[in-house]
């Protein structure tokens, strides 16, 4: 049986305190848990974090010759945060990787400095890895929309049932910009049947809640799923359900999504998220604006909706370089 994401938190931040002395082992267990009840940060994300702060203090540990305490962690000069970092770009890692492990470890760096146990300067001392600015890749909404029709799948051997979840859950990510674990987190209690309520309420990122529209037309979609579906749908357990009744993998999503674009001659772009892009950005190019789309997005930041606003200057500056006699 496949572990929580809880269950994998729980086994990261085991193996984080592990591997540490006895006063750095207890400094890492107050931040573990101000990451879990202070910050409320999602068990994915603590996972990742003791992932990246074990290998860090690991490298550390390897860069001075020496098993790590407290005050050789405030003494760290930034010459070796950069040899740490020198040797994870030496592994290929990516600078997007380089930037949260970074992030990681200096979140450990300030819960030290709070709790007065040294101030580890180097941290904040050394730059982060620049990331190459690139825009997301939505689909057309022709595309889009083929994506989310069930007559899209039509011809393929797969029972009807399967083929309604997927269009519905395709759906759900282009008709409310959902994320993926978002739309396959939902429970049935969550969606309202058709003609019953027009919202749903969606657990984000960081455990955040927001407040979602469906459409009309996404709901008779996802009704016609749950009447569809073999298993019986409690109202306290997940909506959508993987071949045999247990909840639905994210990859089955990817794996459905992958056999449409060889069939509607897409990109590898077109992935489920791609879908949420989508969403943001026909949603901007027909007048919404940005700040009800972080809103409807769940984004913590303005910033980060923002890059919806460059991807339709982009295509309008395609059309008008395609259409426009004057353009070249």
């Amino acid at each position: 049986m496949a572990a929580s994401d809880a269950q994998k938190a729980e086994r990261a931040e085991r193996a984080l305190l592990a591997g540490a002395g006895p006063d750095v082992a207890a400094a890492l267990s107050g931040w573990l848990g101000r990451l879990a009840h202070e910050r409320r940060l999602s068990p994915k994300t603590r996972e990742a974090y003791a992932r990246d702060v074990a290998t860090f203090l690991g490298l550390l540990a390897q860069h001075l010759g020496r098993r790590l305490d407290l005050p050789a962690l405030a003494a760290l000069a930034p010459r070796d945060v950069r040899a740490v970092i020198a040797a994870r770009r030496a592994e290929g890692i990516e600078p997007r990787t380089q930037m949260r492990f970074l992030a990681a470890a200096r979140s450990f760096g300030r819960h030290m400095e709070r709790e007065g146990l040294g101030k580890v300067g180097a941290l904040t001392a050394v730059r982060a890895p620049r990331i190459p600015r690139t825009l997301p890749r939505p689909l057309s909404t022709a595309d889009a929309r083929a994506v989310a029709d069930p007559a899209t799948r039509a011809g393929e051997d797969r029972e009807p049932w399967v083929l309604e979840r997927d269009a519905a859950v395709l759906a759900l990510l282009y008709g409310s910009g959902l994320r993926i674990s978002e739309a396959l987190g939902l429970m049935r209690r969550d969606m309202p049947e058709p003609g019953r309520g027009d919202q749903i309420i969606v657990h984000g990122k960081g455990n955040k809640t927001r407040m979602v529209p469906v459409l009309r037309p996404v709901l008779e979609m996802v009704d016609a799923y749950a009447r569809a579906c073999p298993y019986e749908l409690e109202p306290q357990k997940h909506l959508f359900r993987g071949a045999k009744g247990g909840p639905l993998s994210p990859r089955i999503v990817q794996l459905a999504m992958e056999r449409m674009r060889g069939g509607l001659g897409l990109p590898d772009s077109a992935t489920p998220h791609a879908l949420r892009h989508s969403f943001a950005t026909h949603l901007l190019g027909r007048g919404g604006d940005l700040r009800s789309i972080q809103e409807l997005l769940g984004h913590a930041s303005l910033s980060t909706t923002q890059i919806y606003a460059a991807v339709d200057s982009a295509a309008l500056m395609a059309a008008w370089k395609a259409a426009h006699p004057r353009a070249r």
